[in-house]
C-alpha cells in the first residue's frame, strides 16, 4: 500500500507541475490549476501524502526542473509568488487533515477552503516581503491583496467545487489511499 501511495504521490506532483503550464497571466500571478491538484492530492492522499505530493513538486523546482510557472532553480526564491508555491505544501496538508472522515462534497469543499485560506496565509507576506522589501515596490496591504488573490478567488472557488464534486468518485474507484 506504501509504494502505490507515494507513486500518487508522485503522480500529484507531476500533476501539479503541468498545472503550472495552464494558465492565464494576471498582473503579477497567473490563474493556474495548481490548487486544484494540491487539494485533491489532500483529498485523495491525506495530509502526509498530500503534503509529501507537494514537497516533491517544490523541490524539484528549487533544483532546477523548469516546473513552476516561470522555470525552476533556487532564484525562484524571490519570485513574488514562491510563497503561494510554499503555501501548497501546508495547503494540502490541511486539507488532507480535514477530510479524513469527510464523504459530503459540501464536507470536502468546506476542508479545501481552510486549505486555500493556508495558501494565502503563507503566499500573501511573503509576496509582500518580496515586492516591498526586495523589490521595493512601496505597495500596501490593498493593493497586495489585489495582486495576489482578489482577481483569483472566483477560480479558487471552481477548483474547490470540482474537486468537491470529483474527489468522492476518485475516492471510490481508487479504493481508499489514505494511510
Amino acid at each position: 500500500m506504501k509504494i502505490r501511495t507515494a507513486a500518487y504521490a508522485a503522480l500529484f506532483a507531476a500533476l501539479t507541475a503541468a498545472g503550472a503550464f495552464i494558465r492565464i497571466p494576471l498582473g503579477v500571478s497567473s490563474i493556474t490549476l495548481q490548487f486544484l491538484f494540491t487539494a485533491m492530492a489532500g483529498v485523495l492522499l491525506g495530509a502526509k501524502y498530500g503534503a509529501l505530493s507537494q514537497l516533491v513538486y517544490v523541490a524539484l523546482g528549487l533544483l532546477g526542473i523548469p516546473v513552476f510557472t516561470l522555470g525552476g532553480g533556487f532564484g525562484y526564491v524571490l519570485q513574488p509568488t514562491f510563497g503561494f508555491l510554499l503555501g501548497l505544501i501546508p495547503a494540502a496538508w490541511l486539507i488532507g487533515k480535514l477530510t479524513e472522515n469527510c464523504i459530503k462534497p459540501w464536507q470536502l469543499a468546506i476542508s479545501c477552503a481552510a486549505g486555500l485560506a493556508a495558501l494565502y496565509i503563507v503566499g500573501l507576506p511573503y509576496m509582500a516581503l518580496i515586492l516591498n522589501g526586495y523589490m521595493g515596490k512601496g505597495m500596501n496591504t490593498s493593493a497586495i491583496f489585489w495582486a495576489g488573490m482578489i482577481p483569483f478567488l472566483p477560480g479558487d472557488g471552481l477548483k474547490i467545487v470540482v474537486t468537491a464534486l470529483l474527489c468522492p468518485i476518485l475516492r471510490k474507484r481508487l479504493g481508499k489511499t489514505h494511510e
